[in-house]
């Protein structure tokens, strides 16, 4: 099918092209139409947090308009009290004549006298206050310039994602733009030619346009996240390079051996676009094992992923055969003259770096393996300790003035930070006995150090329209990862909303808000974690073990592939439950991993892995079906894909530490783990661990239950001659 596809794109080069090009203009155009369907708290609800927002949800309580605040505190020493006075007076003054200003409240004294808080309470939709706060916070800075020896800061919701969104923007825009001149630099290092160089990331591009389109489409059925369009744009660059990669590579490799173009195309779509096929279906296998989490989350990223992912490969199957056909030889130009003579030299494979790293491998497979794998197992040990928590407000940047606002503004007003959320669901006639409870439960947590004291006017209990759902607020001084914040949700869910709500007829309720969202969502992780790996390492055998005819390969494959994702999760946990490297990579250590990371990074991780390994072993097996001995193949296969592997990786490694340089710690953790895994990946497993398994194995690779053997002549057993192997000292030339 490769080779029929790719000879009618060779052979009408211009029709190829221009089908592709409107494919993705009808699907970029189309999906915009279409419109983006969000997720809504229903489709986000995970445990009894969950519960909480979806009976709140349901209720139909009005929207809470947009608070911001005004927080005014001493520079140094004690707050003067008329001096405070004075400026939050002249702040409301300023600040009633603001556009876009509802109403702005009378100043609130902190309990320990330590500052003075004006809330301003913003018009229009709430969603979108933090673009319209700007004029507020221009007069709270005229109003700092009137009273310079105070502190005087603009705090609250919407200053806060003004200011993140521009420090985030910005570092996300840095980091889109940065990895599309590396990925090319990259590229022209690996192929010495700039239209070379060009082609792959042309590819990439245009699939991750098509695949967006798509993905807008598709969240009218599977409501979308606010990471896919990330996730898309993160796969689809590293899928589409690689795919093109392995393609042009072995394209230029066969003109290299004399053959004409559209020969050369036609074994390069035999070869590569065979493994291209089979390492796309392996990803999407693997990310279609999201689906089981129950997340939509997961669901949305899921589909996002699959869409670039078939797309790069029906693209590299179709458009790219057709693009090398009509360019010919001008693929090599122009030649950047150095760099040229380097890939030229090394079009083959056979370099004499990797003869060396394979020689203990080869010579020496027992002692290479055992210590090879023992090293990663060492590295995967600490993965046991790991810790699952979502960042909290306390892991957002600081070299923000809002952020550090912020942390004047909860050390004065403690209710102001981590709070629970108390939803209480019972029939209207019992709103009264509902109400008393939750303030009866509101007093029972004052003098108990887990809670903040409760501020002036007693608790704020909401009560939806119908009189039928009732909401309280408990706050702990604590941060929201804490383990006395954990003690604190623990005491309320076990002790006192139990207590306090027994006896009330009809009544349900559920607790929520930060703390309980690590909680319930760190529980789901651990418990869809192993259902969702053993469906996708079942699959990956099946269809590894039928590609290959092997069920050894498989077996070989889901070893190795599981070795890569260990050693990842245990370099996490080094890196980000240590104590070593805050400093050293400039984060502040939340001694946990983000929630969602080991779940994503493992479908993530075992697709690309895949991809390395496909191409390879699928190198290795020509080989051996020519009747080449393994051990000799291992060698030939290896030499011969190391370059294309090694500069592939080379790109996805560089691309995730790019975005291992922006603010926020998931994203960190993210690219750290991701380019971590791609370059073990790449290196140790691949040039190591599978050389020495494979030659330990021997012809025993390739063996296969009598179903699963192919017929005739591409039996491997029946072209591999039945004398032993010969001692190798290493690859031959």
């Amino acid at each position: 099918m490769t080779v029929r596809m790719a000879r009618w794109s060779a052979e009408h080069p211009w029709r190829a092209i221009a089908l592709w090009v409107v494919f993705v203009a009808v699907c970029f155009v189309g999906g915009n139409s279409a419109g983006l369907k969000e997720a809504t708290p229903q489709d986000d609800a995970i445990g009894e947090a969950g519960r909480a927002y979806v009976m709140i949800d349901k209720a139909g309580f009005a929207d809470e308009p947009a608070v911001d605040n005004v927080l005014i505190t001493a520079r140094t020493g004690k707050l003067d009290t008329a001096a405070a006075q004075k400026a939050a007076a002249d702040a409301t003054t300023k600040l009633r004549t603001v556009t876009g200003v509802a109403e702005v409240g009378k100043p609130i004294p902190a309990n320990d006298g330590s500052a003075l808080l004006v809330p301003i309470t913003m018009a229009g939709d709430p969603d979108t206050a933090a673009d319209r706060v700007e004029p507020l916070r221009s007069a709270t800075a005229e109003v700092q310039a009137t009273h310079p020896e105070l502190r005087v800061e603009q705090v609250g919701g919407p200053s806060i994602g003004k200011a993140l969104d521009d420090t985030l923007g910005e570092d996300f825009k840095r980091a889109e733009i940065l990895s599309l001149p590396v990925t090319l630099a990259i590229l022209i290092l690996v192929f010495g030619a700039l239209i070379a160089a060009g082609v792959p990331v042309l590819l990439a591009l245009s699939s991750v346009a098509a695949a967006m389109g798509l993905s807008t489409l598709a969240s009218h059925l599977v409501p979308s996240s606010d990471a896919t369009a990330s996730v898309i744009l993160l796969i689809g660059m590293a899928v589409g390079v690689d795919y093109s990669l392995f393609y042009v590579r072995r394209e230029r490799e066969e003109r290299a051996k004399g053959r004409g173009h559209v020969d050369a195309v036609e074994i390069a779509a035999e070869t590569s676009g065979h493994a291209v096929v089979v390492s796309g279906t392996a990803v999407i296998i693997a990310m279609a094992g999201l689906f089981l989490a129950g997340d939509s989350t997961f669901s949305s990223l899921a589909v996002g992923s699959i869409l670039v992912v078939a797309v790069a490969v029906l693209g590299s199957l179709t458009v790219l055969p057709a693009i090398l056909a009509k360019l010919g030889r001008w693929v090599d130009r122009p030649r950047v003259p150095l760099l040229w003579r380097l890939s030229a030299r090394n079009s083959g494979g056979g370099s004499r770096f990797w003869r060396a790293v394979l020689h203990p491998a080869l010579r020496w497979p027992v002692a290479t393996l055992l210590v090879s794998v023992l090293a990663l197992l060492a590295l995967a040990v600490p993965a046991l300790g790991m810790n699952l928590k979502f960042p909290g407000t306390e892991d957002l940047p600081r070299t923000t003035p809002a952020m550090q606002a912020y942390d004047r503004l909860t050390a004065a007003y403690p209710s102001n930070g981590t709070n629970h959320l108390i939803a209480v669901s019972a029939p209207a006639a019992s709103a009264p006995a509902v109400q008393a409870a939750l303030k009866n439960l509101a007093q029972s947590t004052q003098g108990d150090r887990l809670f903040a004291p409760l501020e002036q006017g007693g608790p704020d209990i909401e009560v939806s329209p119908d009189k039928t759902v009732s909401v309280l607020h408990v706050a702990t001084p604590f941060s929201s990862r804490s383990d006395e914040a954990s003690d604190s949700l623990h005491r309320l869910r076990s002790d006192l909303v139990p207590a306090a709500l027994n006896g009330v007829p009809g009544v349900t309720y559920a607790v929520g808000g930060g703390v309980a969202d690590n909680e319930d969502y760190a529980e789901h992780i651990w418990r869809t974690l192993p259902l969702v790996a053993g469906v996708v390492l079942l699959l990956t055998f099946l269809m590894m073990a039928w590609t290959f005819r092997s069920v050894v390969v498989a077996a070989t494959s889901i070893m190795l592939n599981l070795l890569s994702v260990g050693a990842a999760y245990g370099l996490l946990v080094l890196v980000f439950q240590g104590s070593w490297a805050p400093d050293l990579l400039g984060f502040t250590s939340m001694d946990a991993i983000v929630s969602w990371l080991p779940l994503f990074l493992f479908v993530v991780l075992f697709g690309l892995s895949m991809d390395y390994h496909v191409f390879v072993v699928s190198r290795i097996r020509e080989a051996v079906l020519r009747g080449v001995p393994t051990r000799e193949a291992v060698a030939e296969g290896i030499t011969g894909s190391a370059g294309t592997v090694s500069s592939a990786a080379l790109v996805m490694v560089a691309v995730f530490s790019i975005f291992a340089t922006l603010s926020t710690i998931d994203m960190k953790q993210l690219g750290i783990g991701l380019a971590a895994a791609i370059l073990l990946d790449a290196t140790i497993i691949r040039a190591v661990v599978l050389p020495s398994a494979m030659t330990l194995l021997g012809k025993a690779n390739w063996w296969a239950p009598r179903f699963m053997r192919p017929r005739g002549r591409h039996t491997a057993a029946a072209v591999t001659p039945p004398q032993p192997e010969p001692e190798l000292v290493g690859p031959r030339s």
